[in-house]
């Protein structure tokens, strides 16, 4: 490295579609797969949360006011994994997403409180599941949706 040359750290804040580098088309199709595959379980488990199963499931598990809080979880769910999947506003889809994980994570997946071994081994997975899937979303919150996304698009234009 020369004297002269000066070192640019990267900022999170930065999305994939940086303007300073053409992004390839490899990256741009992982990045799309990525959202896809990411995305696919929060439109699907939305759908459920309005289901009378799943409302008297959580009623179950001591949510309060569970005939609206899970058909709001399930908005939320939808509306943010559907922001990501479109790369569009995917940065406040992934907030959204976020904030239905930080809600709904220690209140259904409680394995501390779980008596029985196996649905405690259970929850604890699903709880952990969940926060792996927070952390997705706290990236995609800050890197944004790629360079195959119509936020993306919108920027180019």
């Amino acid at each position: 490295m020369s004297s002269n040359s000066v070192s640019v750290p990267f900022h999170a804040s930065r999305s994939f579609a940086s303007e300073s580098a053409p992004s390839s088309t490899l990256t741009g199709a992982v990045v799309l797969a990525g959202r896809l595959l990411f995305s696919f379980i929060f439109i699907f488990a939305g759908l459920n949360h309005f289901s009378h199963q799943t409302i008297g499931y959580a009623a179950a598990q001591g949510v309060p006011l569970a005939s609206i809080a899970v058909p709001l979880s399930g908005v939320l769910a939808i509306a943010g994994g559907l922001s990501i999947l479109l790369g569009y506003h995917a940065r406040i889809g992934a907030w959204l997403i976020a904030l239905f994980l930080i809600a709904v994570t220690p209140m259904m997946h409680n394995f501390w409180a779980v008596k029985d071994p196996m649905m405690a081994q259970m929850q604890m997975i699903m709880f952990l599941k969940n926060l792996s899937m927070l952390g997705g979303a706290l990236l995609v919150s800050q890197l944004g949706a790629g360079p195959w996304s119509l936020d993306a698009r919108r920027k180019s234009r």
